[in-house]
C-alpha cells in the first residue's frame, strides 16, 4: 500500500468541482455554434451562418466592476460585435492581483481551488454579455500559467490540475454562449506543454458535454495548426497574425490555413489593434489607425476566414492613468471604445452577409494581374484581394488604394455582371452600371487617395442581389 498517496490532492480537487454552479441567464439561451459541412464556417446548431466579429477584451474579468464592464458590452453589441474574447486567469498579474471586487481567482494558486466570488463576477459578466446576444471567446487561462515566457507566472498547472480545472469551468458554463480558446499567446515549445493543453480540452469537453467548440490562441505570427491541426479536440484554427501592418508573411497565411487538409475554419483571432505600435517599433512606424486596421478584415475575410477579430490597444488592456501602461496605449479605455476602427468594423460583416454566406471561397484570380505585379494584385500595405461565390455569383475584390486594376469576368456566372463600389469606411454602396460578362474589365476607386479603400462587388445580374451591405434576407 502507498502510504503516500496524495489524497488531500483528491480531496481538493473533489472539493472544487461541487462549488461549480450551474451558468444560470434569464434571457434565452443563445444558439450552440458548430463547424458548418463544408468545414470552412461557423454555424448555429440550426446551421444558420454565424459572422464572428470579435473584440479583444483580455482583462474585462480581472480589471472591470459590473457598471464598466455594461457600459463596454453595450457598446460592442451597439456596433454588431458577436464575440468578447476575455480571460479567466489573466495576463497581468491575474493570479495575485485582485479584480475589481478585490477578489483572486484562486486559493492559494491551486487551480483545483476556485475561488467562488471571483467566478460570480465573470458568471455576472457573461450573462450580461449573453442577454446582448453576444458570445463570449472564453480563454479559461492566460498562457503565463502553463508555460511562462514572458509576463507574470508562476506556473500553476500539470496535466492533472489542467483537466481539473477544464471539467470544472466546462461544467460551471456548460449553458453560457461561448466558444472555449485554449493556449494565451505563448508558444507550444515542447510535449509537456501539449499534454497540459490536451488535458485541460479533455476536462473541457468532459465539464460542458461537448456543448462547445474548441480552438487555441497562438503566439504573434503564428497559427494553432502548426502544432495542433490534426488533433480531434481543435475544432477549428485560430491565428495572431499579429501587430504588422504588411500582408506577406503575415495576413497572406490566413489563406494558408484555408487550404489545410483535414479542412477547418480559421479566423484571425488578433490582427494589428488600433492605436498599437506598428510592429512593436512605434519610433519607426507610429501608431495604427484605422486604414491600418480595416486592411486585414479584407484581407482575412477574402482569404477565407469565418470571420475577423478587432482590438484596440487600450480596451484590451482596459487602460486608464491609474494603472501601467503596455506599449504607451495613446488613450483611455473608455475614450477609445467608438475609434473609427471600431465602428468600421461592422460594414465588413455586412458586406458578407449580404451575398451567399457558405459558399464564399477566397480566389485572387478574379483580379488580373499587371505588367507590373507589385503594383497590381499589389504588395505591402496596397495588396489587393479577392474573393467569390463557388458557382460565380458574385466576386468582392478588395481594393486597399486609389489604383486602377482590371478584373476577369469570367470567374462569374451569368451573360451580365451588375458593378458596384462598397465603401469600408461608411458602408454605404453605389452602383457602377450592368456589363456584358466578356473578357477583363478595368476600373478605378471612386477616389484616388492612398487612404481611401473600396471594395468592387460584382454580381451575376440574374440574381438580383440586393445593394451590398443590405441583408440578403
Amino acid at each position: 500500500m502507498n502510504l503516500m498517496f496524495p489524497f488531500h490532492r483528491v480531496i481538493a480537487a473533489l472539493a472544487a468541482l461541487l462549488l461549480a454552479s450551474a451558468f444560470t441567464n434569464a434571457a434565452a439561451p443563445l444558439p450552440k455554434l458548430r463547424v458548418s459541412d463544408n468545414h470552412h464556417f461557423l454555424v448555429t446548431e440550426t446551421g444558420q451562418p454565424f459572422f464572428w466579429l470579435g473584440d479583444t477584451a483580455w482583462e474585462i474579468f480581472h480589471r472591470l466592476n459590473r457598471e464598466d464592464a455594461e457600459t463596454y458590452l453595450k457598446n460592442r453589441a451597439a456596433l454588431r460585435f458577436t464575440m468578447i474574447q476575455a480571460v479567466a486567469l489573466a495576463e497581468f498579474d491575474g493570479l495575485t492581483e485582485p479584480n475589481a471586487y478585490g477578489e483572486k481567482p484562486l486559493i492559494d494558486n491551486d487551480p483545483t481551488k476556485p475561488n467562488e466570488a471571483y467566478f460570480k463576477h465573470m458568471d455576472w459578466i457573461v450573462a450580461k454579455a449573453n442577454d446582448l446576444g453576444l458570445y463570449i471567446g472564453f480563454l479559461p487561462t492566460w498562457g503565463d500559467k502553463w508555460n511562462k515566457k514572458w509576463g507574470v507566472g508562476p506556473e500553476i498547472f500539470t496535466p492533472q490540475t489542467a483537466e481539473t480545472y477544464g471539467e470544472w469551468i466546462g461544467r460551471r458554463y456548460r449553458d453560457a454562449g461561448l466558444v472555449w480558446i485554449l493556449g494565451g499567446d505563448r508558444p507550444v515549445e515542447n510535449d509537456a506543454q501539449k499534454e497540459i493543453l490536451r488535458a485541460m480540452a479533455r476536462g473541457l469537453r468532459r465539464g460542458d458535454g461537448g456543448a462547445h467548440l474548441i480552438t487555441l490562441h497562438p503566439t504573434g505570427g503564428s497559427g494553432s495548426a502548426q502544432s495542433f491541426h490534426n488533433e480531434e479536440w481543435l475544432d477549428f484554427n485560430m491565428r495572431q497574425n499579429g501587430h504588422q501592418a504588411e500582408f506577406t508573411g503575415r495576413y497572406d497565411q490566413t489563406r494558408v490555413d484555408y487550404d489545410r487538409t483535414p479542412a477547418k475554419p480559421v479566423i484571425d483571432a488578433e490582427p494589428i489593434y488600433e492605436g498599437h505600435p506598428i510592429s512593436f517599433d512605434a519610433k519607426r512606424f507610429g501608431h495604427s489607425v484605422a486604414a491600418d486596421v480595416r486592411r486585414p478584415l479584407y484581407w482575412d475575410l477574402f482569404g477565407g476566414a469565418c470571420g475577423h477579430t478587432y482590438g484596440h490597444h487600450s480596451v484590451w488592456q482596459m487602460w486608464t492613468p491609474e494603472r501601467k501602461p503596455v506599449n504607451n496605449p495613446l488613450m483611455v479605455w473608455t475614450d477609445a471604445l467608438n475609434e473609427p476602427g471600431a465602428r468600421q468594423m461592422q460594414h465588413g460583416r455586412a458586406l458578407i452577409e449580404s451575398r451567399p454566406f457558405l459558399t464564399r471561397v477566397p480566389d485572387d484570380s478574379v483580379i488580373v494581374t499587371d505588367r507590373v505585379a507589385t503594383s497590381v494584385p499589389g504588395a505591402g500595405r496596397y495588396r489587393f484581394a479577392a474573393t467569390r461565390n463557388e458557382d460565380g455569383a458574385y466576386a468582392f475584390v478588395y481594393v486597399p488604394t486609389g489604383r486602377a486594376f482590371s478584373v476577369d469576368f469570367t470567374r462569374l456566372s451569368g451573360s451580365e455582371v451588375r458593378a458596384w463600389w462598397f465603401n469600408p469606411r461608411d458602408g454605404s454602396a453605389s452602383e457602377i452600371g450592368t456589363f456584358r460578362k466578356e473578357g477583363t474589365r478595368q476600373f478605378m476607386p471612386p477616389s484616388p487617395d492612398s487612404g481611401h479603400d473600396w471594395v468592387l462587388v460584382l454580381d451575376d445580374a440574374a440574381r438580383n442581389f440586393p445593394a451590398p451591405g443590405t441583408p440578403l434576407h
